[in-house]
């Protein structure tokens, strides 16, 4: 089984454009990040969160501030968390400071009716650690796609590279990756947004999401060349694979984010930023699928074949 030899106009333009645009937004993300940085939540740089509710009515963010200075926190950060709630963001506080808190809170706001919703410590050591583990489980999930991807496809060797595609899988997953990041960055920059573990559970649900859309992808386009679809060239396979499996990423993707966007407008302050990473994650992983992994898949091909 052989692939005819492919010419330059064996995807449609609309390929070449996006494919382009993608990199432009990603090299924007790129620069984002290393500009701005990611503000890390104690959950990586060790710390304390509360997330105080209060039932009476919540004071001004000032006045609390104000009414918690003879405590002496370092790093106090203060911030809104829904109607009535309160986010408390401080270096490490040992149990008895933590009670003091709460103890002075409802001693000068009687009335406010306070109640804690949420307290998490976390030492410097233990968020270093937690830090590393992330990028390191980034990285394995990354080397592992190729080499699924590697096995799964190995019977299309002698008319596809299996490394061809897991590495256009994993081009695709570096990018779905990245624009969350960078729009995190630009978040925490500007609206001092910060990402814990839990945008680490976010990246890697993006990754497994991304990778299922661009295997379905695949899948489809061996399937066409088994059936005998290399009378015409890659390019025009790859196309006619991924217009067979459009309605159907289409429609997953759109079912799951309408449940995304219910949790990002009604799931809490907790849950809010986690579900904003898998809305962009979601949906990237259907668009770089089509427009990143199938794009790049073709021209590693096409140099091949040449």
């Amino acid at each position: 089984m052989r692939i005819k030899n492919p010419s330059s106009k064996n995807m449609k333009p609309i390929y070449k454009i996006v494919f382009i645009f993608s990199v432009i937004i990603t090299i924007v993300a790129i620069i984002a990040t290393f500009s701005y940085g990611l503000k890390l939540g104690v959950d990586f740089k060790g710390g304390s969160v509360m997330e105080l509710d209060f039932k009476g009515g919540r004071p001004e963010v000032e006045d609390i501030q104000k009414s918690l200075e003879p405590l002496a926190l370092k790093e106090l950060n203060l911030s809104l968390a829904g109607s009535n709630g309160v986010m408390i963001r401080s270096s490490e506080l040992t149990e008895d400071v933590h009670q003091q808190l709460l103890d002075k809170i409802k001693l000068d706001f009687p009335k406010a009716d306070l109640q804690e919703m949420r307290f998490d410590s976390v030492g410097p050591i233990i968020g270093q650690e937690l830090k590393s583990k992330s990028i390191i489980a980034i990285i394995i999930v990354l080397i592992s796609v190729i080499i699924y991807i590697a096995l799964v496809f190995r019977k299309l060797s002698r008319t596809l590279s299996p490394w061809a595609m897991g590495v256009s899988a994993v081009a695709a997953l570096v990018h779905d990756i990245f624009i969350p990041v960078g729009v995190f960055a630009i978040l925490g920059h500007f609206y001092n947004i910060e990402i814990s573990a839990v945008f680490v559970a976010a990246a890697l649900t993006i990754l497994g999401y991304s990778v299922s859309d661009t295997v379905v992808v695949f899948d489809r386009v061996r399937e066409n060349i088994i059936r005998g679809k290399t009378k015409e060239d890659f390019g025009t396979t790859v196309h006619h694979s991924i217009m067979q499996t459009l309605s159907r990423s289409l429609n997953s993707t759109f079912t799951t984010l309408l449940s995304l966007i219910a949790i990002y407008i009604f799931g809490g302050e907790t849950v809010k930023y986690f579900a904003l990473a898998l809305i962009i994650g979601v949906f990237l992983g259907a668009y770089s699928s089509i427009f990143i992994a199938s794009p790049l898949l073709v021209w590693w091909t096409n140099r091949k074949h040449a």
